[in-house]
């Protein structure tokens, strides 16, 4: 699985990495977790709310700040 964190590289956006990455590991799931900050890139995305997430490359949240066991909820529903 492949997690994007998206975000210029605000504070919310790089607590929602660090959830992200603990999540995942919490999970138990085989993922890896990378930050995108390139504006020009999360335009072409079609994000216009920061932070999100996209799982696969598909949009999973956008404009919100989920606590460490949303993110483990969300990641084992997309994983499955």
């Amino acid at each position: 699985m492949i997690i994007e964190v998206v975000g210029s590289g605000c504070r919310k956006c790089m607590e929602l990495e660090k959830r992200a990455k603990e999540a995942a590991i919490k999970s138990g799931i085989k993922a890896d977790v990378v930050h995108v900050f390139d504006v020009s890139r999360i335009i072409e995305m079609g994000i216009v709310s920061t932070p999100a997430i996209l799982i696969n490359g598909k949009v999973a949240l956008s404009g919100s700040l989920p606590n460490v066991d949303e993110l483990i909820v969300l990641f084992r529903e997309k994983a499955n």
